[in-house]
């Protein structure tokens, strides 16, 4: 008997009855903690909301949410189904991103981002549609106009559906245009819309002056923007911001002025002249 005693491997009987101890301990804690979750509910609703924009608040996720699911709070936790929440927060066209998570203190927490819109679009039959970073068209609302550029005009590209693309070459280079204005400190301040004549050129709505600024398409535009920049800073001083009625740099390399009214440049240095032409 003390030999076959001898003969058993000790150490390995103390792993494995460690190991089903272990195995056994592990059982009881999953237990404890399912029962936990079979007994917690949602204690609290945490909505975070991210972006510049505002076309949605607390509010109305709070409301959507107990529209679609009822109230969350007093719920157990097991009955909250959240990747349908998520998914149903996706589905808003202001929504960019969406993420719900729930931790075992019972807080359900909401994190959402926007959809940031960078130009607003009222075509030639009065249909007005957003358009975001992505090129994806977002519907307006009454509740929140944001800060951005208006194009107006012979656009004839309207809206059907949330978050459908720009189909248009013409609507394409509005936003390429409207993004190049508002990269840049300058032209964001002089330019407050874009505008789409009979010929499909666009053109710039200056806040300084009542020329028309013809740029044509959405090709070549930091050479354009060079050119329209050198007609500001050499040829408006020289002879006021009202002496021509039309500005077109659309040509490559070419800056065609549009006088107003009848006039040399002679006449700029004879004010009897320049009364007399009614130019400035």
């Amino acid at each position: 008997m003390l030999k076959y005693l001898h003969n058993i491997r000790w150490n390995r009987v103390l792993y494995l009855s460690l190991f089903f101890l272990g195995v056994i301990a592990v059982i009881i804690v999953m237990s404890l903690v399912n029962r936990k979750d079979n007994l917690q509910v949602c204690r609290e609703v945490n909505i975070f909301i991210e972006g510049k924009e505002a076309f949605i608040d607390q509010g109305d996720i709070s409301a959507l949410i107990s529209k679609s699911y009822g109230n969350i709070i007093g719920k157990p936790l097991l009955d909250i189904p959240l990747e349908k929440i998520e998914k149903t927060l996706k589905k808003l066209p202001y929504v960019s991103k969406a993420t719900v998570h729930l931790d075992m203190d019972g807080i359900l927490a909401i994190n959402i981002a926007q959809r940031e819109v960078v130009m607003r679009v009222i075509n030639k039959n009065g249909r007005e549609y957003y358009i975001d970073l992505n090129g994806l068209k977002v519907p307006t609302t009454l509740k929140y106009v944001p800060h951005v550029m208006i194009a107006t005009g012979n656009i004839e590209e309207g809206y059907k559906n949330p978050l459908d693309s720009i189909s248009s070459t013409l609507v394409k280079d509005l936003l390429r245009v409207t993004q190049f204005i508002e990269n840049d400190e300058l032209w964001s301040n002089q330019v407050v819309q874009v505008f789409v004549n009979n010929d499909k050129d666009i053109e710039l709505v200056p806040r300084v002056g009542n020329q028309q600024l013809v740029i044509g398409t959405a090709d070549s535009l930091d050479q354009k923007f060079s050119l329209l920049q050198t007609f500001y800073k050499e040829i408006i001083p020289k002879v006021g911001v009202d002496a021509y009625n039309k500005v077109n740099v659309k040509y490559a390399g070419q800056i065609i002025c549009e006088k107003r009214g009848v006039w040399t440049f002679d006449d700029l240095h004879n004010p009897e002249k320049k009364v007399k032409n009614n130019t400035l």
